[in-house]
Order: C-alpha cells, then sequence, then structure tokens
C-alpha cells in the first residue's frame, strides 16, 4: 500500500508503532520496521546518551528506516535533538510540548518531523513551523491523551492541513486502519497492539493483562489537573481517582506515579504500576510477533478498503 506516509518513511506500509516510554525500545522497533511498517524507539524520560546507544544497536539489527520520538519535557530534550540529527534517523515523532525550535536543525540534517497532535489549531501550528506530517491521536489512546475523539479529531485535521495525517488512538486492527483512512488519513500509529507483540520488552504480567482486557478496563487519571493519562485500571488508579476526588494536589498525586511505568513494563507490577493502555486494549486477545501483527493488519485493512467484508 502506498500513500504519501509510505514515501516519506521509506517502508512497505503506512503503520507505525507508538514511541511507548520504556516499551518502545530497540528490539521492537527494529522488529517493526523490519516487517514493513515503521519502527520507533521511545526517548520518554531516557538520557540522551541511552538514546544514542539504542538508535546504533537498531541500526545493527535492520537496515530498514525506523524513527525516534521525543518527549519534549525531558530534561535533556535538547541534547536528545541533537543526537537524532547526528544519528540521521529517517524521522522523529514528539509528543508533550512544541518542537518549533528543533525543527530547522532537523530539516537541514534531512529528518522528517512528525508532530503529535491533539487538536486543528496544533496542527496548523505544526504545519506552518514545516512539520512534514502529523499524527492526529485521540482520546482513545494509552498514556498521555487529549480531549478529542479519533473519528472527531482526524477528519478536521485533514480538513485543515495539506501535509499528510496520520490517525492514532483507538486503532487496533484492520478495520480500525480501514476506517482511519476512510476519515482522510494516509497513515496509521498503533501503540497498545505492539506492547504484547513477542518482541515486546515489555514484562509477561503487563502482556497478559492487556489480553484480559474488556472494554471498560481502562480508565483516565489526572484529568482535574489538566495531564490526563489513560491506563488499565487497578489499586493504583483507584487510589489516585479517589485523592483526585478529594481535591488531592497535583504533586501529591504525582508521588503515586513515580516510577510507576517503568514497574510496570519492567517488574511487571500490575498492583501499584502504570498500565498504559489504550481502549482497544479489549480487541487484544493474543502475543503475536511483529510480522504477524503487520501482516493481519494490512491483509483485512486492504480488503476492506477493496470494498470487501470477507
Amino acid at each position: 500500500m502506498k500513500t504519501r506516509i509510505t514515501e516519506l518513511l521509506g517502508t512497505a506500509y503506512p503503520l507505525i508503532q507508538g514511541g511507548m516510554a520504556w516499551v518502545a525500545e530497540c528490539h521492537l522497533a527494529a522488529a517493526v520496521s523490519e516487517a514493513g511498517g515503521f519502527g520507533i524507539i521511545g526517548a520518554g524520560a531516557a538520557p540522551a546518551q541511552f538514546v544514542r546507544e539504542q538508535i546504533r544497536k537498531c541500526r545493527e539489527m535492520t537496515d530498514k528506516p525506523f524513527g525516534v520520538n521525543i518527549m519534549l519535557m525531558n530534561p535533556e530534550a535538547e541534547t536528545i535533538a541533537r543526537v537524532v540529527s547526528e544519528e540521521g534517523v529517517r524521522a522523529v515523532t514528539t509528543g508533550a510540548g512544541n518542537p518549533g525550535r528543533y525543527m530547522a536543525d532537523w530539516k537541514a540534517a534531512g529528518v522528517k518531523v512528525i508532530p503529535v497532535v491533539a487538536s486543528v489549531a496544533m496542527a496548523r501550528m505544526m504545519e506552518r513551523a514545516g512539520a512534514d506530517s502529523v499524527v492526529a491521536e485521540g482520546m482513545e489512546s494509552g498514556g498521555h491523551i487529549g480531549s478529542s475523539t479519533t473519528m472527531a479529531l482526524v477528519p478536521q485535521v485533514v480538513d485543515a492541513v495539506d501535509i499528510p495525517v496520520i490517525a492514532a488512538g483507538g486503532i487496533g486492527d484492520g478495520r480500525g486502519f480501514a476506517a482511519a483512512f476512510m476519515l482522510g488519513a494516509e497513515g496509521v500509529q498503533m501503540g497498545t497492539r505492539f506492547v504484547v507483540a513477542k518482541e515486546s520488552i515489555a514484562h509477561d504480567a503487563y502482556k497478559k493483562k492487556i489480553i484480559a482486557a474488556k472494554d471498560i478496563d481502562s480508565q483516565v487519571t489526572g484529568m482535574s489537573h489538566g495531564h490526563p493519562v489513560r491506563q488499565l485500571r487497578n489499586q493504583m488508579t483507584r487510589e489516585y481517582l479517589k485523592l483526585e476526588k478529594e481535591g488531592a494536589s497535583f504533586e501529591e498525586l504525582e508521588q503515586l506515579t513515580v516510577g510507576a511505568l517503568r514497574r510496570a513494563v519492567m517488574e511487571g507490577d500490575t498492583v501499584n504500576g502504570t498500565l498504559m493502555a489504550g481502549q482497544i486494549a479489549g480487541l487484544v486477545d493474543r502475543e503475536q510477533t511483529c510480522r504477524e501483527i503487520i501482516g493481519e493488519v494490512m491483509e483485512r485493512a486492504e480488503s476492506l478498503l477493496q470494498g470487501r467484508r470477507d
């Protein structure tokens, strides 16, 4: 399937793996890229040297294009931005801030810039700043979210900008992929489905929680202080929401989540860890290789987009 996104990224398929902190490291990114998608290393809150090492390890595992996701709130974001340019990755996706200050350097280095946006206004701003594409991410996604749903956000962003749009949030199979394209997207980003990939380093207990999840098993914390996060419900979310309802301060609430994502991903803490996952967790019923996931998604999507329902 060829679109402006496959041309931009040099991939067989317009399917991008989300840059999930702790989960999206070199093994997962390389496996996604090897399978024809676009793998992404998630910098998260990691130091710049770690990101450089991950890029180099990924390059040893695949000769296919891959990218890096930078959380702009990372204290080392500026250094990581330089690392991306120096290492010459194909593309960078960004979240939690405005990447405008790094745009010129990335463009000069030949790095494609794809900010994640949650509003039409931000999409337009990124296009004016020189972005090559945007990821329009709806609130169905796991992790930090905006306030618009994918169904509402994607077509409005498509209408507002001339650069290609990648849809994200609530997409976990070929049906979601095809629906995103019917809304005008030219690419799709998936996160939760890849958490349970065989190549994912996420702890087996974390994977099992996603596989066992039902449609109603995700909750959003942090709405009261403007930093909403979608994750699977557990003891930590119950305590967080209780304190949030009682008017606890942002600082007090943050203490509940310090290191919680790492504990969930690396140690399998499903009780007090942060089990970030999107609403499509209820669709995920087994662990597969990245090649199997991408092949299954693309086969169904192409069938649907060609007008067949088999």
